[in-house]
């Protein structure tokens, strides 16, 4: 990719696409996706169909039993690993006060950093393909069969099994914590390979449930680089590789499902005259392209969904409006890929997803690590909800679409409708940060707010 770089003048980028210039200077921007098209005709041009998600859910279905047993504080939802949906008024009204206008429609937060076991989206994916996994083995071995009550997993049995098989992951964080956790509960070696970006409060909670950290001086490509060719080593290792697995990828897509059943409950419609903007963190994209997928298969044309990048790792936006994916890197542009995002420092993004998004989302903005130390405090003062810096990255998108998005509005006939519009940030991770560390990003917020 650097002849690539090196053989068309940074002029010539900046003419072909005048974007990269913003992305440089790390400016918040927003770009809509001019390769989007209806669902009906993006739906024959993907590899992956709504069986695919049943699937997915049939088989967390399966797994209930067993989780509610090994992991009580999921008793009250029967093992459900699903988090719930708020509105935030205070927040909205802070947000409008901000940008001096008003904000149509209502805005909620899907709470995926309450999600029991991990605390963040990636107890989706990452949980979802570690139970498909030990499912797959159990049944090849002939002790499980697929009408049995799967709390029989907990056993010793299946555990002296399982210990024969390593998994191995390269993470940034919380995909590492969701895989670890419930690994080592079904008795897997598991192996974290951990990037420099990675919270040291991660590498420790992990350490304090057995899994192996192996921690590397480079970012997030050079950890997945390093568990992949570990992996390659064992026939008794598995890897499961954030970039392209087909498995997380469905796991998340579940989520899908869960927000409909969700909305209905709130009375909240969906259709073409009650629009659905859905505001997701990405980093690698698995997680936010899964839900992503997830979100049309249900919703179909009615919903619109934005991607969320840190301004110093907006890889997936760069893959897709080059349309070079993963051949391309923010770093070839002289981006450094250092954030107070850890789950969203990536600097280069996933083939498998934003080929899958290309005819599916409907653009991607970028936001300031000043600015999400300012929505955290912000949340905190607002709504009394305490996120992780990278869960923030979902919430200025309501502003981007009413303040930016006036031809995208208008190209799919929204604006008689955008007052009754739902918009949901989608907050990925924060409840299992430990409270100095809240306390730390709280007061560089307030600083960051007080000096403005």
């Amino acid at each position: 990719m650097q002849d690539l770089i090196l053989n068309k003048s940074r002029e010539d980028w900046h003419k072909d696409f005048p974007l990269i210039k913003d992305l440089e200077e790390e400016k918040e921007f927003i770009w809509f996706n001019p390769k989007l098209l209806s669902q009906n005709d993006a739906s024959k041009s993907i590899p992956l169909n709504p069986q695919d998600i049943q699937d997915a859910a049939d088989r967390l279905d399966r797994f209930h039993p067993y989780i509610s047993k090994v992991f009580p504080q999921t008793e009250k939802s029967n093992g459900q690993i699903e988090s719930p949906i708020i509105e935030i008024k205070h927040i909205k009204d802070a947000l409008s006060n901000l940008v001096g206008q008003e904000l149509p429609g209502r805005l909620f937060m899907k709470a995926d950093s309450e999600l029991p076991i991990s605390g963040s989206i990636k107890a989706r994916g990452g949980i979802y393909e570690v139970l498909k996994f030990a499912e797959t083995i159990a049944m090849r071995e002939g002790i499980l069969d697929l009408d049995d009550n799967y709390t029989k997993l907990d056993n010793e049995e299946f555990k002296r099994i399982f210990a024969r098989y390593t998994i191995l992951v390269g993470s940034t964080g919380n995909l590492g914590l969701s895989i670890g956790i419930m690994g080592a509960q079904l008795g897997f070696k598991v192996v974290v390979h951990m990037s420099a970006d990675a919270k040291q409060w991660k590498k420790e909670l992990l350490r304090s449930k057995g899994v192996s950290v192996i921690e590397h001086e480079g970012d997030y490509g050079k950890a997945v680089e390093e568990g992949r060719n570990s992996a390659a080593a064992d026939e008794y290792s598995y890897f499961i590789d954030d970039e392209n697995s087909k498995d997380l990828f469905l796991g998340y897509s579940v989520a899908g499902q869960r927000l409909k059943i969700q909305l209905k409950e709130k009375n909240i419609i969906v259709d073409e005259e009650h629009p659905l903007f859905v505001y997701l963190p990405c980093g690698v994209g698995g997680g936010p392209g899964g839900v992503a997928f997830g979100l049309k298969e249900c919703f179909g044309d009615n919903v619109h969904c934005f991607f969320a990048e840190p301004t110093q790792s907006a890889c997936m936006f760069l893959g897709m409006y080059t349309g070079l994916h993963d051949s391309i890197s923010v770093q070839d542009f002289g981006i450094a890929n250092k954030t107070c995002a850890d789950g969203l420092a990536v600097g280069r993004p996933s083939a498998f997803v934003g080929q899958l998004m290309d005819l599916l989302l409907s653009g991607v903005y970028t936001v300031t690590d000043n600015n999400l130390y300012r929505y955290l405090t912000l949340m905190k003062d607002k709504e009394d909800i305490e996120l992780e810096p990278s869960a923030l990255a979902g919430l200025p998108g309501i502003t981007h679409i009413l303040k930016n998005g006036a031809k995208y509005i208008s190209t799919h006939g929204l604006e008689p409708h955008m007052k009754n519009a739902t918009h949901i940030m989608w907050a990925t991770g924060g409840s299992m940060v430990p409270q100095e560390v809240r306390d730390h990003d709280y007061q560089i917020g307030q600083r960051l707010n007080l000096d403005q």
